[in-house]
């Protein structure tokens, strides 16, 4: 069934269909275990591997080297399809875009050619950014350090996500001055350390825990040449995000409407003989299938203009593409709030259109609201709100980077 069919929208491109119906096989599989691997704290090991075999972890490559010349609409319309089947999956895969992202635009031809031909054969890279020790804001307590000829790594990451599934960690760090370090660490590496210890009530498979280094040597190719990320990053990644809560809207859309259609019991007090014909619990059904819908309509006009920056960034360089790398910013910024409140209230009216027995751990309800309020708990949508006002009222371009550590 296309998406038009099902009632969302067409998708962004006229190809889009075609595009799609590749991977979606793949999405029924994944959703189809959904519910047992969240009871049971089954990590996608397979899941992730389909999607591997299926080659869209190289959406974004261009069709040449090997990819689906995938543009940035058709990737975030595809992310959120992939998050209505399981929005774990989908936040495990966040880094591996990004990084993906930073090999389109490198300013190294080996390094972009080197790393393409990797991506192109299905290798995937986790993050190894985000850091709970008492490093301050902008600095890292990962360090880089020379030892002899060598050169080696020590430290510790957490928000590992998606880095137990990886072939490759895309490290950030610092080197024994201070300077910023950027390399590519590969997981199976003497001194590479993954832990699954990640306890948040939501994106319970993401892997998103522990990863230590110690003493892990790197080889001068794996050290990238530049320390700046693509200059679209920040509204990238967050719009990924959204794209995950957009998906995660259409699943309990379409999980609601499908327990009510089957539901035989009713209240005395209700309105007809079935709920499914009961106008209150269809008018319940009807708004959290269009707080999904809307959600989903943002994020693909949100990701118009990440494909405006990248565009630029590609065409005039990264110092001219910086005013559209900043509207994206404050488009994604001002869809923020929306789309998170959206999908919260989706996720939690849908129990309002059914009984008590829709708690039950077999449906796996709780799911939906539990992994969007961790997404949204990420990047705090309160400083989106205040950089889209000061951006309105004073012409504020929001910050080019976001970073958490000690004051």
């Amino acid at each position: 069934m296309s998406q038009i069919d099902a009632g969302w929208g067409a998708g962004p491109s006229g190809r889009y269909e075609d595009l799609a119906a590749g991977f979606r096989p793949v999405f029924v599989e994944i959703r189809a275990t959904a519910v047992g691997r969240d009871a049971e704290r089954r990590l996608p090991h397979a899941e992730i591997g389909w999607l591997r075999e299926a080659r869209f972890t190289a959406l974004r490559l261009p069709l040449q080297a090997g990819g689906h010349g995938a543009s940035l609409p058709e990737l975030f319309n595809l992310l959120i399809e992939l998050s209505a089947a399981d929005s774990n999956v989908t936040n495990a895969l966040r880094a591996h875009f990004g990084f993906t992202e930073d090999v389109l635009t490198a300013a190294s031809p080996e390094w972009r050619a080197r790393w393409t031909a990797r991506l192109a054969v299905g290798e995937t890279v986790g993050s190894g950014v985000s850091e709970t020790g008492p490093a301050k804001v902008g600095q890292f307590d990962t360090v880089l350090r020379r030892r002899g000829d060598e050169r080696v790594v020590d430290g510790q990451k957490f928000y590992t996500t998606g880095a137990l599934f990886a072939d490759w960690i895309h490290l950030s760090a610092q080197d024994e001055a201070g300077a910023p370090v950027v390399a590519a660490v590969p997981t199976r590496a003497p001194g590479v350390t993954i832990k699954d210890d990640w306890d948040g009530f939501g994106q319970a498979l993401t892997a998103s825990g522990t990863a230590r280094f110690d003493g892990v040597v790197l080889a001068p190719e794996l050290i990238k040449p530049e320390t700046v990320r693509f200059p679209y990053a920040m509204a990238f990644f967050q719009l990924v995000h959204l794209a995950t809560l957009a998906g995660i809207g259409r699943a309990a859309a379409e999980d609601a409407a499908g327990l009510v259609a089957a539901r035989a019991r009713v209240y005395s007090h209700g309105n007809a003989g079935r709920p499914a014909d009961d106008p209150q619990v269809q008018a319940v059904v009807g708004r959290v299938r269009g707080n999904a819908y809307a959600a989903g309509a943002i994020v693909l006009k949100a990701a118009e203009g990440v494909q405006r920056a990248a565009e630029a960034a590609q065409g005039q360089g990264r110092a001219a593409a910086e005013p559209a790398c900043a509207l994206a910013d404050v488009e994604v910024n001002q869809a923020v709030t929306v789309v998170t409140n959206l999908v919260l209230e989706a996720t939690t009216v849908l129990f309002d259109a059914l009984g008590a027995s829709a708690t039950k751990a077999e449906h796996g309800l709780d799911r939906h609201w539990r992994n969007a309020r961790t997404l949204t708990s990420h990047n705090p949508r309160i400083y989106r709100e205040r950089s889209v006002g000061d951006f309105a009222i004073n012409g504020t371009r929001p910050p080019r980077e976001y970073r958490v550590g000690t004051a």
